[in-house]
């Protein structure tokens, strides 16, 4: 683990290391953090991982980890040998499985942020309810973080939308890491629940995770300066 004071994870979701080189190599350890998720990491392994770490990037490692209990804490100390700043698990594999996997990290003497997913940003109501959650996404956003908060993990990751009532119903020291965000110039893409960087920290975020309006602009680090700067002005 590094250490930037960036709110800034860049998502580098691409299908060839050297694509993701090159933004790496174009983009500043001091002004963002990085995510890696399942495709890159099942491309090219931890070694991917290590070498953006040894170039001086915190790494938020995004597997979603969701099995029984022992293997999802095997998986995370497992994670937690590559060095990354950051690791999550899915809320909906139920308390047992989450306290496994803090349990694990705090045999550590330095222990990555541990994290669960909620509800994805990508899924509306017709979609949970096509999967057995009844109501509102953010109904079922906050239970899960309730949940996750009461297993002792760091935080969890949902739309900027939910961010206000987590914040307000579990402090200030829970984590909300917040995908959904696209400056107000930037598609949605496919995400269903967005905010702009400004409105999500107010919101209460903690950490913005930003993908292609980063990755795919023409500048990708005058976009990354220009959401930093957006994020300064709305903590200010």
């Amino acid at each position: 683990m590094n250490g930037t004071d960036s709110k800034v994870i860049v998502a580098l979701d691409f299908p060839q290391q050297q694509q993701a080189l090159d933004l790496v190599e174009r983009l500043d350890p001091s002004l963002c953090r990085l995510k890696v998720g399942k495709e890159m990491f099942t491309r090219l392994g931890p070694q991917f991982v290590e070498q953006l770490s040894n170039r001086g990037y915190d790494i938020f490692l995004d597997l979603k980890f969701h099995d029984i209990p022992n293997t999802v804490a095997a998986a995370c100390d497992a994670a937690a040998d590559l060095g990354v700043w950051m690791i999550n698990l899915h809320a909906s594999g139920g308390r047992r499985m989450m306290m496994a996997a803090r349990e694990r990290l705090e045999q550590r003497s330095e222990r990555p942020l541990l994290v669960a997913v909620t509800i994805l940003t990508s899924l509306g109501v017709e979609d949970i309810a096509e999967v057995g959650y009844q109501g509102e996404p953010a109904e079922n956003v906050l239970r899960l973080a309730k949940l996750t908060d009461e297993s002792g993990l760091d935080g969890v990751v949902c739309s900027p939308r939910e961010a206000s009532e987590i914040r307000r119903q579990l402090g200030q020291d829970f984590l909300l890491v917040t995908p959904g965000v696209r400056p107000s110039s930037a598609a949605k893409d496919d995400q269903r629940r967005v905010m702009t960087p400004a409105d999500a920290m107010v919101a209460g975020s903690s950490y913005l995770v930003v993908g292609r309006p980063i990755t795919a602009a023409d500048d990708p680090i005058q976009a990354l300066q220009a959401i930093n700067a957006e994020v300064s002005e709305s903590l200010a």
